[in-house]
């Protein structure tokens, strides 16, 4: 046997595992067999894990399963995974066996091989301490994966996702309070409408962030059922009754997350549907974004030929051939995480439907996307309120000029005059190139006075409308 080496053994025979490895004999056989990709499981699914095992042992301590001196060191060595202090002993692969396995393994004999040594045990998953018979006890892979998944995913969106959301929508709404003067050409179908105010497009913008947070909101109230208890298939058998009750208390305290357990633990561990249904809204949020997102590299256009409305912060060079070309960085690299997490969306979907009666087998790839859309979604909006609606600027004279040249505001002639003889009159405009203001001082007598109060454009971004004797009516 070479020196760096030692022996582990599983039912399938013995295996060399690194000695300064804590992982086993299981993980060694995961390593061989999931060769699949360089994807590795998140930080974040990790601690969840290590939290689990913290809870479990705690609850086994509580009911007399566990002594004192086993479930003392599996606590700390469970807190230690947590806490981020071995997180290069998870190697294995996220494509592999779909409940997850191999990772929930990997991490059970991590666990077992530090609590040995804790107890002054050699380094090994076949010390002392059992990977299987005492971290895992009373558990299984069916209950304590899904159970993590979305453990990680509440501590995320709760400590993460959502306070950046609440910051890009106060940057968003504080725009809109900022812009609420600044009349604009509004545009549908990217032709010319009637006007609005930037500010109006900027409250829009708020309150599609605000929607899709309440949204993720009402899907983690899905999420905080938890599965663990139902073991393999749902009816909690090898495991004590109180055993769910006391895990999912000592996870309240350790996170502050509002966990409880699950209403039906055969829907929570044979359905992924509260994934799916996470993943719907993250691509909600993604849509919004990159709607959000498309409209600023619009309106910042140019700056000579382009809209050229607002003025966003200047970030980088943006061109290697053109000297002093700068480029809406941030905006672009935004539509692609929100592309990357409609795409994840997809794949959740698809992942979701692998399962077959008792069990989902897509697991492990719905928690590594899943993870990545939140945590992509967290960081597209904190760069965006960061590094651009922060430092946003209107060009004021400019979006009036746009608003006061185009033919669209004509609409306010419509219920004076008529629609079709306001559409003759719009082509008119268009046509001879002629001011809307020569126009109707030509064609229709109109005084100064007159066509200063049908043309305010400003009072086109509110409701009402005029009639034949130029009375403005409010609804």
């Amino acid at each position: 046997m070479e020196d760096d080496k030692r022996i582990e053994r599983d039912p399938f025979g013995e295996v060399l595992v690194p000695k300064s490895k804590y992982y086993g004999a299981f993980t060694y056989r995961a390593l061989t067999n999931f060769q699949f990709s360089d994807l590795r499981f998140p930080r974040e699914l990790i601690r969840a894990l290590g939290l689990i095992k913290y809870a479990a042992a705690y609850a086994n301590l509580k009911l007399k399963i566990l002594d004192e001196k086993i479930a003392g060191p599996i606590m700390q060595a469970s807190m230690e995974v947590a806490e981020g202090l071995f997180d290069e002993e998870f190697p294995v692969d996220v494509f592999q066996t779909g409940s997850g396995t191999s990772i929930h393994m990997n991490v059970n004999e991590v666990i077992a091989a530090r609590a040995s040594e804790i107890m002054g045990g050699p380094r090994s998953a076949s010390g002392p301490i059992h990977p299987n018979d005492h971290v895992n006890f009373g558990q299984s892979t069916n209950d304590v994966f899904p159970t993590a998944i979305r453990v990680a995913l509440l501590e995320l969106i709760n400590k993460k996702l959502l306070p950046s959301l609440d910051t890009l929508y106060e940057e968003l709404l504080g725009k809109s309070d900022e812009f609420k003067y600044v009349v604009k050409a509004g545009r549908t179908h990217l032709r010319d409408a009637l006007p609005v105010t930037l500010g109006q497009e900027f409250s829009g913008y708020a309150m599609m962030i605000k929607k899709a947070r309440m949204e993720i909101e009402k899907t983690m109230q899905v999420l905080e059922e938890l599965p663990i208890g139902g073991t393999a298939v749902g009816t909690g058998f090898n495991t004590h009754p109180e055993f769910p009750g006391l895990v999912i208390e000592s996870l309240r305290e350790i996170t502050g997350l509002n966990v409880r357990e699950a209403e039906n633990r055969f829907e929570a561990i044979g359905s992924a549907g509260a994934f799916v249904a996470l993943s719907s809204t993250l691509k909600n949020l993604a849509c919004a974004i990159v709607k959000i997102c498309n409209d600023l590299r619009l309106l910042s256009s140019g700056p000579n030929t382009g809209f050229g409305e607002i003025e966003i912060p200047a970030l980088q060079l943006g061109s290697s051939m053109m000297p002093g070309k700068v480029n809406p960085v941030i905006l672009e690299a935004a539509c692609q995480a929100g592309v990357k997490v409609i795409a994840n969306d997809v794949c959740v979907t698809i992942a979701s439907q692998l399962g077959e009666l008792e069990l989902n087998m897509g697991l492990p790839l719905i928690a590594y996307v899943l993870i990545q859309s939140v945590k992509l979604m967290t960081n597209t909006c904190s760069a965006l309120s960061n590094k651009c609606i922060k430092g946003i600027k209107a060009d004021s004279e400019r979006c009036r000029a746009y608003a006061e040249s185009s033919a669209a505001i004509l609409t306010a002639l419509a219920p004076v005059i008529g629609y079709e003889k306001t559409t003759e009159l719009v082509k008119k405009a268009l046509l001879k190139k002629k001011s809307l203001r020569a126009i109707l001082a030509e064609d229709f007598g109109m005084r100064e006075d007159e066509i200063d109060r049908i043309l305010d454009i400003k009072r086109m971004t509110m409701p009402g409308f005029f009639t034949k004797n130029n009375a403005q009516q409010r609804k």
